[in-house]
């Protein structure tokens, strides 16, 4: 069986080298990368130089100019393959040159070796083989040594270690020119067997290597989406924290005016009760001022402390009524700090301030469609009065209401969030209405 080339263990080979010639060629045109590019060139000159064996007698006579310049192709791109896969420009700068001029060599001796049978006949040709061989496999082997000792991965070893399984059988098979055919015929194997089993082999063994440079470049995808993705999330974080240091500071400037003007009308009981609810809040805005996102009941708490210093701010003060859905469990929704507070300061200060009489702010929670909706509404004066007695407020959104509005749409990365603000006043009465609509979960 051994003997014949067109028996099945010697068909198989071939076929087998010609389908991963045309895989590796194909994810050539996928991804443009030259390594599969090299590889499948190296495939397809190995598989022409088998195919000899078999081809009709019409083409055997070709084979006579290209036998040997077939070998010289297929090792042009096995190095241009080994160059890619072991990045030897980046490992080994020094030897890559050398590689390079390898390459050049074996192309030029590709072309050499089809003068040489036109010239001067096959018998030169493998006079001339017998010659270059032992230097190609010297400079190989030292090539190895190299890469092995200066590319210490299981990458390298494993390529040396199917590079050697071929050049060794390779070797034997061309031992034939040398001690003749019979020594292999007379144990019932072709001398050209070893270089069949040599390619099988090597072929499997690259494969597989091609494989783990596949699933090494997929993990560092991953890697680098899992760092994006991180980074992302670092990168939104530092910008809410950012709009929080903004709005904060404007609340508190706010509160320590309103001390001030208690002071100033030599109201000192008021002036001390409002220090210490401004303490007990300050506290707690310190308290929860390490994280970006807080519970809604959490807010709600602080939102309470907040709107009892208003109602002492506030000539006459004011009704402040919190209504919420008995279905949302407010420890698991997530909020930007202090996210309702500009809100609710804008209904005190634009709106119920500038009304007179009773002076009402609802605030209403609930499950809205899988959504948190949260309305403020209030009686006083209406937003479009309000832009007419302050027309600076037409040219831009009241600060802490804006830095809010970012703040959770960041939060939520703008997806499903609605904030809308709609003057309610008719002709029996007065009042703004703001909706902030954001996701459950």
């Amino acid at each position: 069986m051994l003997l014949d080339f067109h028996s099945e263990i010697y068909s198989w080979i071939r076929g087998g080298l010609f389908v991963l010639f045309v895989y590796h060629f194909l994810i050539f045109f996928q991804n443009k990368s030259k390594l599969y590019l090299y590889y499948s060139l190296y495939l397809l000159a190995i598989t022409l130089y088998l195919l000899q064996h078999v081809v009709s007698e019409d083409f055997t006579s070709y084979y006579k100019y290209f036998n040997f310049s077939l070998q010289f192709l297929a090792y042009a791109a096995y190095v241009s393959f080994a160059r890619d896969l072991l990045d030897t420009r980046t490992h080994l700068i020094k030897w890559d040159k050398y590689f390079e001029i390898e390459v050049t060599i074996l192309l030029i001796l590709a072309i050499v070796f089809v003068l040489i049978q036109f010239f001067l006949g096959g018998n030169y040709q493998i006079e001339a083989f017998s010659i270059i061989a032992p230097i190609l496999t010297i400079f190989t082997l030292a090539s190895y040594y190299v890469v092995v000792s200066k590319i210490k991965d299981n990458l390298s070893y494993y390529f040396v270690a199917g590079s050697l399984i071929y050049i060794v059988l390779a070797n034997i098979s061309f031992l034939e020119i040398f001690i003749g055919p019979k020594i292999f015929t007379n144990s019932g194997i072709q001398p050209m067997f070893f270089v069949y089993l040599g390619a099988f082999l090597q072929s499997i063994i690259f494969s597989i290597l091609i494989g783990f440079i596949i699933k090494k470049i997929e993990q560092k995808s991953k890697n680098a989406e899992v760092r994006l993705a991180v980074k992302l999330k670092e990168i939104e974080e530092l910008k809410m924290t950012a709009l929080q240091s903004q709005m904060n500071p404007h609340f508190l400037f706010n509160s320590l005016n309103s001390i001030n003007n208690f002071v100033l009308k030599n109201d000192i009981e008021k002036a001390s009760d409002y220090i210490t609810k401004f303490s007990k809040l300050i506290r707690v805005i310190l308290n929860s001022s390490s994280s970006t996102t807080s519970s809604l009941s959490e807010e709600l708490i602080i939102l309470a402390l907040y709107v009892k210093l208003e109602q002492m701010r506030v000539t006459g003060g004011f009704n402040y009524k919190v209504i919420i859905d008995k279905n949302l469990n407010l420890e698991t929704i997530k909020v930007p700090p202090l996210f309702l507070q500009p809100f609710i300061e804008n209904a005190i200060w634009h709106g119920i301030m500038k009304k007179e009489g009773d002076k009402i702010i609802e605030l209403t929670i609930k499950e809205d469609n899988g959504d948190v909706l949260c309305i403020i509404l209030d009686n006083g004066v209406g937003i479009n009065k309000t832009k007419k007695i302050t027309p600076l407020s037409l040219k831009r959104k009241f600060f802490g209401a804006k830095a809010t509005e970012n703040r959770i749409r960041i939060l939520h990365q703008n997806k499903g969030v609605e904030i809308e603000t709609l003057d309610i006043s008719t002709e029996d009465k007065t009042g703004t209405r703001v909706s902030i609509r954001f996701p459950l979960q």
